[in-house]
C-alpha cells in the first residue's frame, strides 16, 4: 500500500469519526429546532464568578502560563472543597494536579496509568470520550452494562466481578451517571471498593456531577471508601458544578504517585489551560453551601418540568437521581430505532436529542432509548414540552 492509498487514521481511531453531538446540533440548527441533546447549560453561572474571571483579566494574572500543575489558589480551594464536603485530605501542592476540563483529566489517567493491552471496565453506556481515550492508550475496553430495573439503571454486581480478569488494571466509575442519571448506592460503592481492593485494580472515577444529586440520592467519593484513597483518581469540574463549560477547567485528586503519573501525560496534551479562569473557579469552590443547594433546586425543579411532560408525550421515562440528563424509552411511542427517531423528532416536533446507542458497544441494548438534557432556561424547557405533545 502506497503512501497515497493509506488510511490517515490510525487503527486505534478508526471507529470514531465526527460525534454524535456534532451531528444532532448542526440538524438543531438547520431545522430551528430546540436543541436538548448536547448537555451545556444556555445561561452563564454565578455573576460574583464571572466577574472574578475579568478581574483576573485586567490584573494580569493568569494571562501568562500558569503554573504546570495550576495555580496555588485553585490547588488550594480544590483540596479545601475536598475537605469541607467529603472530609478527604489532600495536599494541594502534591495531590491536586488542574487539567483542561475533565475530558483532558480522563485522558491523561488513562494514557498515564494504561499498558497496551491493558483491560479496562467502564460502565456502558458511557460518555463517548472514555472509549476513544482507552483506545488511544492502547488498552482494550471491557463493557458492564446497566440495566433498566424498576425506573432506572442499576448496575449487576455479580456481572460486574465476573468481567474481571488477570488482564484488568483499571476500572473506569462514573457517579452520578451521564447518560442514565443513575447515583451508585453506598451499598454498591462498598462492593465496588472491595473487588478493586481484593484484584489489586486502580480506579479513575468522573465525578463532575457530584453537586447534582436529587431526592434521596447522595453522591459518595470512592476515594472515602476502606482502601480506596490509594488506588483512586478522582476527577472533578467547575463547567458541570458553576454552568462555564467552556472554561475547560477540571482536576484531578489522587495520591502524590499517581498524581504524577497523570502530570506526565497531562504536561504533553495541553501543558497549561485556562490561566484567568482559574482564579475565578478557585473563588466559586468557595462559595457557601446556599450557593450549591439553589443550583441543585433549580435543576431539580427542571428535571421534572421536563420529566412530566415528556410522560405526557408518551415516553416511557427513567426519572434521574443525578447529572442534568433524562433517559427516555420511545418503544411506547412504537419506536424501536434511537437514531432515526432523533434525526427524525426535528421535523416532527422541533426537538433534538440523542441516541443512548451511542454510548453502547452493544448498541442494541441501547436502541431504544434517547437522551435528553435538562439545563436549560425554564422557558425553553416548557416550549420543547408543548412541541412533544405532538407526539402523542
Amino acid at each position: 500500500m502506497t503512501s497515497s492509498t493509506r488510511p490517515f487514521l490510525n487503527r486505534r481511531l478508526a471507529e470514531f469519526g465526527t460525534t454524535i453531538f456534532a451531528e444532532m446540533s448542526a440538524l438543531a440548527l438547520r431545522t430551528g429546532s430546540i436543541n436538548l441533546g448536547q448537555g451545556f447549560p444556555d445561561t452563564d453561572g454565578p455573576e460574583e464568578v464571572r466577574e472574578a474571571a475579568v478581574r483576573a483579566l485586567r490584573d494580569g494574572r493568569g494571562n501568562q502560563y500558569p503554573p504546570g500543575p495550576g495555580i496555588p489558589e485553585l490547588r488550594t480551594a480544590i483540596a479545601a472543597h475536598q475537605e469541607r464536603r467529603y472530609e478527604l485530605s489532600y495536599d494541594p501542592d502534591t495531590e491536586v494536579l488542574v487539567t483542561a476540563g475533565a475530558t483532558e483529566a480522563i485522558a491523561a489517567s488513562l494514557l498515564a496509568l494504561l499498558e497496551p493491552g491493558d483491560e479496562v471496565i467502564a460502565f456502558e453506556p458511557y460518555y463517548d470520550s472514555y472509549a476513544a481515550c482507552i483506545a488511544m492508550a492502547g488498552g482494550k475496553r471491557v463493557p458492564v452494562t446497566l440495566r433498566p430495573h424498576e425506573g432506572s439503571f442499576r448496575l449487576d454486581l455479580d456481572e460486574l466481578r465476573a468481567a474481571v480478569t488477570d488482564r484488568t488494571r483499571l476500572l473506569l466509575i462514573n457517579t452520578p451517571h451521564n447518560p442514565t442519571g443513575t447515583v451508585l448506592t453506598r451499598e454498591e460503592l462498598t462492593a465496588i471498593a472491595e473487588l478493586a481492593v481484593e484484584r489489586d485494580l486502580l480506579v479513575v472515577t468522573d465525578e463532575v456531577y457530584e453537586h447534582l444529586v436529587f431526592d434521596d440520592a447522595e453522591h459518595l467519593p470512592l476515594a472515602t471508601f476502606p482502601g480506596m484513597r490509594e488506588r483512586t483518581v478522582t476527577i472533578g469540574s467547575a463547567g458541570k458544578s458553576f454552568s462555564f463549560t467552556g472554561w475547560k477547567v477540571g482536576w484531578v485528586t489522587a495520591t502524590p504517585a499517581l498524581t504524577t503519573a497523570v502530570r506526565s501525560a497531562k504536561q504533553f496534551l495541553t501543558y497549561v489551560a485556562s490561566g484567568p479562569f482559574q482564579y475565578a473557579v478557585a473563588e466559586a469552590l468557595a462559595l457557601p453551601d446556599s450557593y450549591f443547594s439553589a443550583f441543585r433546586a433549580d435543576m431539580l425543579a427542571k428535571r421534572d418540568l421536563l420529566a412530566t411532560g415528556l410522560a405526557e408525550a408518551g415516553f416511557e421515562v427513567f426519572k434521574p437521581a443525578g447529572t442534568y440528563f433524562i433517559t427516555t424509552d420511545i418503544r411506547p411511542l412504537g419506536e424501536t430505532d434511537g437514531f432515526a427517531f432523533c434525526r427524525a423528532l426535528p421535523e416532527r416536533a422541533g426537538v433534538v436529542a440523542i441516541p443512548n446507542a451511542v454510548f453502547y458497544d452493544h448498541r442494541e441494548a441501547g436502541a431504544p432509548f434517547v437522551r435528553f438534557a435538562f439545563c436549560k432556561q425554564t422557558g425553553v424547557l416548557e416550549e420543547a414540552v408543548k412541541r412533544l405533545k405532538a407526539l402523542a
